[in-house]
């Protein structure tokens, strides 16, 4: 299982593209991309994800970009059999990801760098087999936080739409 912000390569002075996917239990093809409004190389910015039992909530500095609902009800496989783990990394997939393989990188570039700071996790914690949350309730407590239960609000759902119908490039789903 993975949930991913990819960002896609592009030629100098081009629009970079945010590339975000669900896959789960053995099934992708839930892919969306979407045009940045900035340059996410001239500064740092914020990517959230919300993870609970209901949804994953993809955020850009502050931003709804993607709400993946869990819809296991009828048949959508949805992550949450395995732990999860953070991984950042760098790879090549010029084959596909750049402009559809028509921009190669260019490796007299390297040695390619990502920085981050302010980091933070709010997670259930799994020891022993057993978890720090409360996994048979969906109401706030003060094991799970408010995280646990959270949804988008009625203005985050009309600004998620407006990311949606003015950012998005690509929606597999």
């Amino acid at each position: 299982d993975e949930i991913d912000f990819e960002f896609l390569g592009n030629l100098s002075g081009d629009p970079y593209i945010l590339h975000i996917n669900v896959y789960s239990q053995g099934k992708g093809n839930r892919e969306q991309q979407f045009y940045l409004w900035f340059d996410p190389t001239a500064d740092f910015h914020t990517y959230s994800i919300l993870w609970n039992p209901q949804r994953i909530i993809f955020f850009v500095e502050g931003t709804p970009m993607r709400e993946f609902k869990n819809l296991e009800s009828i048949g959508v496989p949805f992550p949450k059999n395995q732990s999860m783990r953070i991984y950042s990394s760098l790879w090549n997939a010029d084959n596909w990801a750049t402009r559809g393989g028509l921009v190669k990188t260019d490796w007299t570039q390297a040695p390619f760098t990502a920085s981050y700071r302010n980091f933070s996790a709010d997670a259930c914690i799994w020891s022993n087999g057993t978890s720090s949350c409360n996994l048979n309730s969906t109401s706030s407590s003060s094991s799970n936080g408010t995280w646990f239960s959270e949804e988008l609000d009625a203005a985050s759902q009309e600004r998620l739409k407006w990311v949606q119908n003015n950012y998005m490039i690509y929606n597999y789903c």
